[in-house]
């Protein structure tokens, strides 16, 4: 098991190569959550995720024979652009292994820092069998994402960072794929502040160290937007950690990430991935946990698709019925529109979108049938809206 030294170590290894990146308190966020909140902002490092930090420690420590040899990692994407990075900077030469359809966004930005990108398979677990062949083959050096004591030592100096800055922390909630990240910090916080309650997060369709830790056979996949730390194959390392420190691991819903990256667009201003809101949907999903007190959480990552990012927030203003998509049935006749946009308009709401149909939508020839995109302040009112449409026409919602 890694210890607080090795962290230590790391973080002076490190230094000058990756940013200490700032551990600010969010006033928006902790009105939101109930807690003192503070974030830290890991997006802000080169490659947009805090996976710079093992990677550059990981590449510190290669042997000159290593580093002539060349390195392999796989990774659905953070992992991958840490190594490139690290490694272009040292010198080396990098094969990176992504699933095919990791996000367009980070294949593109990893291959813009000088690696050889491959694309194999459907998970993360077959672009590790596609790495592990072109180690033996080619003779390249793996760096695991997480399963790698350097690697783990890395990633806790994020943690270090915020102990540092913000001592007297009463949590540290910490995302959590393979394991790497929650490992380090959890290190870091039984070392510096053992009164500190560290915490897990993982989300609901890649819940491996909980289905673990709780003694379950481990039955993981599917989609998620937290592709990030969708992992099945957890380290063994910080397995270890975890279970000789006992750190509880807590589960959250695909639409508790969207809503926070929601969040952190509205109320932090700034944008993540989902992998990196998973901290925040934890404590907006579990906040018996958290209410009244003072909790450190990271946007570990922000390498977001901008279609993902779009949807997702559409989305979660179609939720929060700050957007309304109605089917409004209404006789065929002259000055139906008007009295809709009437109606809408009176009550301040905005029309988006509308869509006319007479010919095949409508159940009789003498009507036609209307769909229109509201946008309203709060569901609220976009209710006051629905009704007010409802006393004249036949509605439905979409």
């Amino acid at each position: 098991m890694i210890t607080y030294d090795d962290v230590l170590a790391a973080s002076k290894r490190i230094q000058g190569a990756v940013l200490r990146t700032p551990f600010l308190k969010s006033d928006a966020l902790s009105r939101l959550t109930g807690a003192e909140l503070y974030i830290k902002h890991d997006h802000l490092q080169a490659t947009g995720a805090f996976k710079e930090r093992g990677a550059a420690n990981r590449i510190a420590l290669l042997s000159e024979e290593e580093r002539k040899r060349g390195v392999v990692a796989m990774s659905a994407g953070n992992h991958a652009q840490a190594v490139a990075r690290h490694a272009m900077l040292a010198g080396i030469k990098a094969t990176i292994v992504m699933p095919r359809h990791t996000p367009a966004t980070k294949v593109t930005r990893t291959a813009s820092w000088g690696a050889h990108v491959v694309l194999h398979g459907e998970t993360l677990a077959e672009a590790a069998a596609e790495a592990s062949r072109l180690e033996k083959e080619e003779g390249l050096f793996f760096i695991h994402p997480y399963d790698d004591p350097a690697v783990m030592a890395g990633q806790g100096t994020m943690a270090l960072e915020m102990l540092e800055d913000v001592p007297d922390l009463d949590a540290l909630v910490v995302a959590t794929g393979g394991g790497g990240l929650i490992a380090g910090s959890t290190v870091v916080a039984r070392h510096l502040h053992p009164e500190c309650k560290v915490y897990g997060v993982e989300v609901e369709h890649y819940a491996a160290f909980a289905q673990v830790l709780a003694g379950q056979e481990i039955k993981v996949g599917g989609p998620t937007i937290a592709e990030g730390i969708a992992v099945r194959d957890i380290g063994q390392n910080p397995l270890a950690v975890l279970k000789a420190l006992e750190v509880p691991v807590l589960v959250v819903s695909e639409h508790a990430v969207e809503s926070a990256i929601a969040a952190y667009v509205e109320n932090a201003k700034q944008v993540t991935e989902g992998a990196g809101a998973a901290s925040l949907a934890a404590v907006l999903s579990f906040p018996e946990h958290f209410r009244g007190k003072k909790v450190g959480i990271s946007i570990c990552g922000a390498n977001i698709d901008p279609r993902i990012l779009a949807n997702t927030l559409m989305r979660c203003l179609l939720r929060d019925g700050r957007l309304l998509r109605l089917v409004l049935e209404m006789p065929d006749r002259p000055g139906m529109l008007a009295e809709v946009s009437k109606r809408i308009g009176e009550l301040g709401g905005n029309i988006l979108e509308v869509s006319h149909h007479r010919l095949f939508s409508s159940p009789s020839v003498q009507d036609a049938q209307l769909e229109v995109m509201i946008e309203a302040r709060d569901a609220a009112h976009g209710e006051a809206i629905e009704a007010s449409l409802a006393e004249v026409f036949v509605l439905r919602r979409l």
